[in-house]
């Protein structure tokens, strides 16, 4: 956890160096199509019939490209591929802990609708809302599945080309291994576990 901060405080200390060299900076009345870089710190856990006792803290990296779709409102499709570390700690079911904890790190790819308000002194404000779809690449995935769908929601700001971001997203697919559950005998019928994180990323746009 120490060093995850660290890294995260290292990145955000080099954002405004690395800012200088763009190419004057991101307005909502201008750009059409834009690209950027994140990172982050997610906050997540699991919850359901089998659910994580703690949350789990990890870190988030990824690249974003964005698209305006519409000429006459400053409406924005944005996509990416994004790694996250999400899940939860000391996984139980029916109060009995299962000796396991549920880390799942993801390549996840989203497909968010952003809508701009412009602000005075260069300051944009962008809510989003849309789909997601992830992969597990690692982690201990003893009754939990690879896959997950889901939706994300929440809002950026942003400043020329330096961008923030607080979102909240939650699986809608069912995530427990149903059939591992039966073959440990842990359940004899099908039960539902969801994840979710609260995340927060800075990044930078060109």
């Amino acid at each position: 956890m120490k060093k995850l901060l660290t890294f995260i405080a290292v990145c955000l200390l080099a954002v405004p160096s690395f800012a200088q060299f763009s190419s004057g900076g991101f307005t909502i009345d201008e750009e059409h199509t834009y690209w950027g870089i994140r990172i982050g710190v997610s906050f997540g856990g699991i919850g359901g019939d089998m659910k994580a006792d703690d949350g789990r803290t990890g870190m988030t990296l990824g690249g974003i490209v964005g698209l305006r779709v519409s000429e006459s409102a400053p409406v924005f499709l944005e996509s990416g591929l994004q790694y996250s570390e999400r899940g939860g700690e000391k996984l139980k079911y029916n109060g009995s802990p299962l000796n396991h904890d549920g880390h799942l790190n993801y390549f996840q790819l989203p497909l968010l609708i952003k809508y701009g308000v412009g602000l005075e002194n260069n300051v944009a404000i962008l809510p989003f809302f849309g789909p997601y779809v992830a992969t597990a690449i690692s982690g201990d995935f003893k009754y939990l599945k690879h896959s997950e769908l889901g939706f994300k929601l929440g809002c950026g700001v942003e400043w020329n080309n330096l961008y923030a971001e607080l979102g909240y997203q939650f699986g809608v697919t069912n995530i427990a291994d149903n059939d591992d559950l039966k073959k440990a005998t842990i359940v004899t019928e099908d039960i539902s576990s969801h994840g979710h994180a609260l995340l927060f990323n800075v990044g930078i746009n060109f």
